[in-house]
């Protein structure tokens, strides 16, 4: 049972002061948590409990048979129990055992956020530590009658997803999520009132084993028009690395990123063919200029894969793929050269 839980009491209290991103990060940083889900799958979450309480998005996690929350110190706490999840909204709060009471964040409330307001996201961009942007609220988006998103200009990277987004009283808003069902653009948030609904909702906490059974995915597909694309994102070993320098998988990451910021708001403006081209010359370059040859090797196979199919969509999607592949390798690569556990 969910007892005190940080921002739901009915206490009266002073009004918030409004903070400095560098007072925002001092603060909340030791509440935000690293998120490994299976060894090679990472996001990010925060503590809304003191008993241990996490909320995450529920695509960081989905169908995993082992989750484990590192702490800001590096101390990594066991999952065993999933207390809540919210498919509709892409939220799951994690029951983790902890040790000691922990730090928590305060639970805004997303009603009164408005297009223009401040926004600061903090997250876990490729599990490579704790990284701060800012932004605004670019528009908050009633998508139906039950599912309304935050829209922001602050950046969210991949191992992002999950994060929290604070406004200038340093109070969660939303949690950054890398998802958008019909599109590619990763720039949106889950309003905080979602989260602060399913923590009062009485539940019945689930252990991890049944949890990943009951949500262990089928197939991976994204919808355009009236056609379903199934992903293909390629699984590498880390050899594809052997022959780079951190520095050029790092700059590889960086191109691909690039292209999809660019590509990802042609693509769900409905110009799929401008997303293609975009993505068509990022993995061309790489193909030719990167230094290592199986970088080179990947893109090549993306570039052939995308030549085979009719559409743009499907040749954006094939190509968007092979970028998705190799962000996860880079990833899986940082975590075994800065000494954590990593699945090759």
């Amino acid at each position: 049972m969910l007892v005190g839980i940080a921002g739901c009491g009915s206490s009266i209290k002073a009004p918030p002061q409004r903070l400095t991103p560098k007072q925002i990060v001092e603060r909340s940083k030791p509440a935000i948590v690293q998120v490994e889900a299976g060894g090679d799958r990472m996001g990010t979450g925060f503590i809304l409990d003191r008993s241990g309480v996490v909320a995450t998005n529920l695509h960081v996690v989905v169908g995993a048979e082992e989750i484990k929350v590192r702490l800001v110190d590096g101390t990594v706490l066991t999952v065993p129990r999933v207390i809540a999840v919210d498919a509709d909204h892409d939220l799951a709060l994690l029951d983790v055992d902890a040790r000691t009471p922990l730090p928590t964040l305060l639970l805004g409330d997303s009603d009164k956020v408005a297009a223009g307001d401040p926004v600061l996201a903090i997250g876990n961009p490729l599990g490579l530590g704790y990284t701060v942007s800012d932004g605004l609220i670019s528009s908050v988006r009633q998508f139906s009658e039950d599912v309304t998103l935050l829209q922001i200009s602050a950046p969210i990277s991949q191992g992002s997803s999950g994060g929290p987004l604070f406004n200038n009283y340093g109070e969660v808003i939303g949690v950054a999520t890398a998802i958008f069902a019909e599109g590619q653009n990763l720039n949106f948030g889950v309003p905080s009132n979602y989260v602060r609904k399913l923590m009062v909702t009485p539940t019945t906490p689930v252990p991890i084993a049944e949890f990943a059974k009951a949500t262990k995915p089928v197939e991976s597909t994204v919808t355009a028009g009236d056609k379903k694309i199934v992903r293909k994102v390629p699984k590498h070993d880390l050899a594809i690395f052997k022959d780079c320098e951190a520095k050029d998988i790092g700059e590889a990451v960086k191109a691909v990123s690039e292209a999809i910021e660019l590509g990802a708001p042609l693509y769900n403006q409905g110009n799929h063919e401008a997303c293609y081209r975009i993505y068509e010359g990022a993995s061309s370059k790489l193909e030719h200029d990167s230094p290592c040859k199986g970088v080179r090797e990947a893109f090549g196979a993306g570039l052939l894969r995308a030549s085979t199919l009719d559409s743009p969509t499907e040749k954006a999607w094939a190509l968007r793929d092979t970028f998705d592949g190799l962000i996860e390798a880079a990833m899986r690569y940082a975590q075994r050269t800065a000494g954590q556990p990593a699945t090759p």
